[in-house]
């Protein structure tokens, strides 16, 4: 007894046949112009990097008293997978990695419980540290980039122009953040005369 061949039935039945390929071919064209499409299409990052300064520490001061500390308050959010850390004097990052199983919609509430548990471990951190501090916001990308020159202008000036930009530009809809580079935090010098102090008698 003989298989079944599908050649033979395809030419006992060409009207069947030809009916399957004008609808599978109408299916591939319908599912074709509704294929979704974006130039940067929406995804889910499901990283987050925390890092903390303690000025004046040493690598293995950082590893012991900061490091294990926040690792192992990192270990009790769920959908863990992956917790990678980089120790140098005075500086600590761990990088945390969910699960790729992790559900998107459950991204928005881990990164809110990671940066409760990093509030609630900050008193149990040493005296001076800077942070825990977590950056969560791996998928923003500059989509328009502006540049500001003014010749002459100082650069309070140049920022004080970039600050009311900003504010209108946070106006435009669909605009979720504006972010400013390149300018200069204000600074106060302050110069001495040795000579005037020495005769003064003041010290410096």
């Amino acid at each position: 007894m003989s298989g079944f061949n599908l050649s033979n039935w395809a030419i006992r039945h060409p009207q069947l046949l030809a009916f399957l390929i004008l609808v599978i071919g109408l299916s591939g064209a319908l599912a074709y112009s509704r294929l979704g499409r974006a130039e940067d299409p929406a995804f889910t990052i499901k990283t987050a990097v925390v890092t903390v300064e303690w000025p004046g520490a040493t690598t293995a001061e950082m590893q012991a008293q900061v490091a294990d500390r926040v690792e192992k308050k990192l270990q009790e959010l769920p959908w863990v997978d992956k917790i990678d850390t980089y120790c140098k004097p005075s500086f600590a990052a761990i990088s945390l990695n969910f699960r790729d199983s992790t559900p998107p919609r459950e991204a928005p509430l881990l990164f809110l419980q990671l940066r409760k548990k990093m509030s609630d471990l900050l008193p149990d951190l040493p005296n001076g540290v800077l942070g825990p501090f977590v950056n969560d916001e791996f998928g923003d990308v500059d989509s328009v980039l502006y540049t500001i020159v003014g010749d002459g202008a100082s650069y309070a000036q140049l920022k004080d122009v970039a600050e009311a930009f900003r504010k209108r530009l946070q106006r435009v809809p669909d605009v979720t953040k504006v972010d400013l580079y390149g300018d200069q935090a204000e600074r106060i010098f302050v110069e001495f005369s040795h000579a005037e102090l020495a005769t003064l008698g003041v010290p410096l």
